[in-house]
């Protein structure tokens, strides 16, 4: 009897680790955080839900009913946005992946809509391999897979497809 008490204190104990491993250190609800670099605003991150896993391997930040982030100029105006019905943010590898209606807009005012966009901040690297349709003043692109910098301003679209406006003089 005193064994099989035992065994169920270690039992439980266990179950706690574990239990307290799968459950986020921070649940937040309607969030809406500024952050700002050097004094100066620079983002706004707006959430539904953020929940923050500490205790996992590896860490991670989950949004999981979506995120929009918006960056400003010095003078407060929106200069890039990112829409997505789901987010994921590896801590330890400092990788997002994003999920779901994922819009982006540059600063050169170029939307890319795609249903999942991976963001390596390490490398300053942003690529997808599903679709992608890139708005532009003159033209749409599609195409399959990408890889671009972290402003998305020089981008490469690896199975191009769509119309091209092409200028006689150049």
């Amino acid at each position: 009897m005193t064994f099989s008490a035992c065994g169920r204190g270690v039992d439980t104990e266990n179950r706690y680790v574990l239990e307290r491993q799968a459950m986020p250190m921070m649940t937040t609800d309607s969030v809406s955080t500024l952050i700002s670099d050097s004094g100066i605003t620079r983002y706004r991150i707006v959430a539904a839900e953020w929940l923050v896993y500490d205790k996992t391997e590896p860490p991670y930040q989950e949004f999981p009913s979506g995120v929009y982030l918006e960056q400003f100029d010095e003078a407060l105006q929106v200069q890039a946005s990112l829409k997505a019905d789901y987010a994921y943010y590896n801590e330890t590898e400092q990788v997002w992946t994003l999920r779901g209606n994922v819009h982006s807009l540059n600063r050169k005012g170029e939307q890319f809509d795609t249903p999942e966009l991976i963001w390596e901040q390490k490398e300053h690297r942003v690529w997808s391999d599903s679709v992608i349709h890139i708005t532009r003043e003159t033209s749409i692109i599609h195409g399959i897979g990408f890889e671009s910098n972290e402003e998305m301003s020089k981008y490469t679209i690896l199975h191009p497809t769509g119309v091209f406006p092409i200028n006689e003089e150049e």
